[in-house]
């Protein structure tokens, strides 16, 4: 199920983008040969008008063929050069190149102000200035392998409201509050009470009410603290909490937080990556912090636990990165291209076809064996 729906999130976002790329050349006038959805080898195609619209067996995004993007004798001097993509203004072509970018910022932007209208899961304070959380729960955000958090069943999402050991017990208690007497208790049985799947306090209730009243709907488990992670010395259980609320907005409101939000996740991921590559320079990187699609899958099935909005957010996420890593100046990227078009208009004449297209095919070989290095540091995580 993970696969599939991160099968779809790709797909979607990539079709976004090239439907950008799509749109602008159309709209200047340039020659598009191919609209592929999924990638080869084709199953079947549609032709329409110039532009051939093709199905794919591969479902991983899709690609767009426009007439001169790679030079050569026919797009470059033939019988069509006029409606190449090699022979209209170079601000045509940038725009060209930066549409499925801005289609994928414009895509962020949607999901973003979507998941706001639906009820998005949101961290307690970090939600919009003057708007409220609703339904605040002290929540599992993640549950250790082999923690004794997961021998007991807690899963992500589940709602902590009690905890007792011996004579001591705890309940309505902040993260700090519960990571205090698990430190206390190390070795000891822990009682835990929780509310797993609709919420409760949903329906107005306080604690101190489900515990008494509603008893019948908290699930109690028992967990000994200990110290399993050996980077880590203090006692656990093996899980991490956030303290999470939802917060529905109306329509315009979250089109305007919806626009915020996709600008500080922007902000936050040029950031990241410009340290992830000043680390890399410095001999300091690590791919820790990298995850490839089989990484990116088990982040999906996380998201997915939260919600429909909560995936939509992270679908968001993906569109900004995706958008951001195209704008990289390295060959066979937009950004890579956009570079070219910029050497070109300073020296005032083309960049010859064939260094072009040959720099453009080993970048994009360099990014395949980029990916499948990645992939291999995500499926020796898993192991």
């Amino acid at each position: 199920m993970n696969i599939l729906i991160f099968v779809i999130i790709l797909f979607v976002l990539v079709v976004g983008h090239e439907m950008g790329h799509f749109s602008a050349a159309k709209f200047f006038g340039i020659r598009v040969d191919e609209f592929g959805f999924g990638w080869p080898p084709k199953i079947f195609g549609i032709k329409k008008g110039e532009t051939e619209y093709s199905f794919n067996l591969l479902p991983i995004g899709g690609f767009v063929k426009i007439f001169g993007e790679d030079p050569n004798d026919e797009n470059t001097r033939g019988p069509d050069a006029s409606r190449s993509f090699v022979n209209k203004p170079k601000s045509k072509q940038a725009v060209v190149l930066l549409a499925g970018v801005i289609a994928n910022f414009l895509l962020a932007w949607l999901l973003f102000s979507f998941g706001l209208m639906s009820g998005l899961p949101m961290s307690a304070g970090s939600q919009p200035a003057n708007f409220d959380l609703q339904n605040i729960n002290l929540t599992i955000v993640q549950v250790a392998k082999g923690s004794s958090a997961e021998e007991a069943g807690l899963r992500v999402q589940d709602k902590l409201i009690f905890a007792k050991s011996g004579y001591d017990s705890i309940s309505d208690f902040p993260p700090e509050v519960f990571q205090d007497f698990v430190l206390n208790h190390q070795n000891q049985e822990i009682e835990i009470g929780y509310l797993r799947g609709k919420s409760e306090f949903e329906k107005g209730l306080t604690i101190s009410q489900i515990l008494n009243e509603q008893n019948d709907k908290v699930i109690y488990v028992t967990v000994i603290p200990s110290i399993y992670n050996q980077t880590d010395d203090r006692p656990s259980i093996g899980i991490a909490m956030d303290t999470i609320g939802f917060i529905k907005l109306s329509f315009f409101s979250a089109l305007v937080e919806g626009m915020k939000i996709d600008w500080n996740v922007t902000k936050g991921t040029v950031i990241g990556l410009y340290t992830l590559i000043a680390d890399g320079i410095k001999g300091e990187g690590s791919l820790s912090s990298v995850s490839g699609p089989v990484g990116m899958v088990g982040i999906v099935g996380d998201a997915h636990k939260f919600g429909f909005a909560y995936l939509l957010s992270f679908a968001a996420i993906i569109s900004v990165n995706l958008a951001i890593i195209n704008l990289i100046p390295f060959p066979a990227l937009d950004g890579g291209r956009l570079l070219f078009l910029f050497i070109e208009k300073i020296k005032g004449s083309r960049i010859n076809p064939k260094i072009a297209n040959t720099a453009n095919m080993i970048g994009f070989v360099i990014l395949i064996l980029l990916m499948l290095l990645v992939t291999y540091h995500d499926i020796v995580n898993l192991i």
